[in-house]
């Protein structure tokens, strides 16, 4: 079928998959995630962005992103920031929007698609850019939770909205399948969780 030769381009903002996931109460199963678009076309790159907190000796994320990294996916990585909030808590902020950002312009005059998994208002502007270049642009994020994940001014921008409760039943990862290995989490998070879909922000962004 003529539609299976589309060109697709996967764009992931981590941190704010994540945080749209653990509202939803599930975890991405990435590998399934890659063959369910896989099954749409053809994908010719997927990308994962992500910050990390230097010098540490272990980052819940590192086993994710080393499994990534052999399974098909491009890792972007940049140190986060840490600081100390009005209350003496350790926080970490960081975000990858302008590296996602960049990196879709210059993949835009290659592809057909680009499906960027974030909700994050602020890449509205770059879907209009993509979307004036010709290609076709999908953005993965969720109204089911309060408030949406999702910018309305993104969702309006974007040629197709697709839904992660949608997905959940194509990507989500069996609850049985999570290794102890990577549930560690090291002692510096505030919060606790399973590490396989988690991101480095997961404690923190801006």
């Amino acid at each position: 079928m003529a539609t299976n030769m589309e060109k697709i381009a996967l764009f992931i903002d981590g941190a704010n998959l994540y945080s749209a996931t653990k509202s939803l109460g599930f975890d991405i199963d990435y590998k399934r995630l890659l063959k369910e678009f896989q099954g749409r076309g053809y994908v010719l790159r997927a990308f994962y962005y992500t910050t990390l907190i230097e010098d540490t000796e272990y980052s819940s994320i590192r086993p994710l992103l080393d499994w990534l990294d052999y399974n098909g996916y491009s890792v972007v990585t940049k140190p986060a920031r840490e600081f100390t909030d009005s209350q003496g808590r350790r926080r970490v902020r960081g975000n990858m929007d302008i590296e996602l950002a960049v990196n879709a312009m210059e993949l835009a005059g290659h592809v057909d698609h680009i499906v960027i998994f974030s909700g994050d208002g602020d890449f509205r502007s770059l879907v209009e850019a993509i979307q004036r270049k010709g290609v076709r642009v999908s953005v993965v994020s969720t109204v089911h939770t309060q408030p949406p994940m999702i910018s309305d001014d993104l969702r309006r921008q974007a040629d197709a909205f697709i839904d992660l409760v949608e997905l959940q039943a194509k990507i989500g990862r069996d609850p049985g399948e999570r290794s102890n290995r990577m549930q560690e989490t090291p002692r510096f998070l505030e919060r606790r969780g399973p590490a396989p879909s988690g991101t480095a922000d997961e404690f923190s962004e801006t």
